[in-house]
């Protein structure tokens, strides 16, 4: 059988669904450039634990890189491909906009041309609930308005979903798009807010709360992510013959979905850390500050969609995520 591609693959989820695959017998490819934008060892880390569970191999390349991209598919012509290599994060996006242009937009069109010319099954993609920017209805829903983003960052992810939609409406590329919400684990990304205050708490240094801890964030536990995409992995998006569907990003007149996977429980900021400090057994020591340029004050993932189509139904608490999150954090760390 043809390989599963995983781009990202030495990222946070890209790891954890890469060996989800492998444990399962999946012959996996996976793609990524192993960039500095954080802990370079980190990644390198994360692809040795990968070695020897099953049938990897491994390219570094960059998306960006149209020839290197193109000799992959002409190499392994994947069935299924998962791109979750992307520029992330928000506040770097403030400061270096060109880096997200390049990686999330140019290396995604590379990714649509070749999937096109290879006659991928499914193409399921990484987008962001930042797509959502300044929309105020909350949950947040796949049918409510995503045409003021806030950052970058977010621009690109929509841009994704747009160009996706053009292949599938064009050239018939079954595409869905992932919105994914504060995903948390062990492996975690060192610029996302869990890993930061573990290490300042542990350091014994002072944790930076915005929006002076008035914030609401639908965390989801990696696990419950990692199902979720595997389920949308197997439910390949076929065309509908409703015209009145064409503006639904849950069916439509393409073989192209669009998909929240998130926890839908939103958790208080403060009741975030609280559970981090119990399971650390030390007090953060809290500096508050206003919000953040590019931030928002809430996300909350109305997941029915997925649901309905997969069966999608995320179990992992808070409560149980962040004692793995930290048991890891110390074995890694030897702290």
């Amino acid at each position: 059988m043809s390989p599963v591609l995983v781009t990202g693959t030495a990222g946070f989820i890209g790891y954890h669904l890469t060996r989800a695959l492998l444990q399962d017998g999946e012959t996996v490819v996976g793609l990524d450039s192993v960039n500095d934008y954080y802990s370079v060892q980190l990644k390198r880390d994360r692809l040795a634990n990968l070695r020897g569970i099953g049938d990897l191999h491994m390219v570094e390349a960059n998306l960006a890189d149209r020839a290197a991209v193109q000799q992959l598919f002409d190499r392994y012509r994947p069935r299924v491909v998962v791109n979750l290599a992307a520029q992330a994060g928000v506040r770097h996006s403030l400061t270096n906009p060109h880096v997200y242009v390049e990686s999330n937009v140019t290396g995604f069109m590379n990714i649509l041309e070749s999937c096109r010319y290879t006659h991928v099954e499914h193409l399921v993609y990484a987008s962001s609930s930042s797509v959502y920017g300044a929309n105020q209805q909350i949950p947040f829903s796949v049918l409510g308005p995503v045409d003021h983003p806030i950052s970058i960052y977010a621009a690109t992810k929509r841009a994704n979903e747009l160009m996706a939609h053009t292949y599938s409406h064009l050239y018939g590329l079954p595409t869905s798009g992932l919105r994914f919400f504060s995903v948390y684990g062990p492996w975690g990304r060192p610029d996302m807010a869990l890993f930061m205050f573990t290490r300042s708490i542990l350091a014994g240094e002072p944790i930076e709360v915005f929006n002076n801890g008035e914030l609401r964030r639908d965390f989801t536990y990696i696990d419950d992510i990692v199902s979720g995409i595997r389920g949308v992995m197997a439910h390949i998006p076929v065309a509908t013959d409703d015209p009145n569907s064409l503006t639904r990003p849950d069916q439509g007149t393409a073989p192209y979905r669009v998909y929240n996977i998130g926890n839908n429980t939103p958790v208080q900021l403060m009741d975030f850390i609280r559970v981090l400090e119990e399971t650390l057994g030390r007090d953060a020591e809290k500096v508050f500050l206003p919000m953040q340029v590019g931030d928002v004050q809430e996300t909350f993932a109305d997941i029915d969609s997925l649901t309905d189509a997969t069966g999608f139904v995320p179990t992992t608490t808070i409560e149980t995520g962040i004692p793995r999150f930290v048991s890891w954090y110390r074995d890694y760390y030897e702290v």
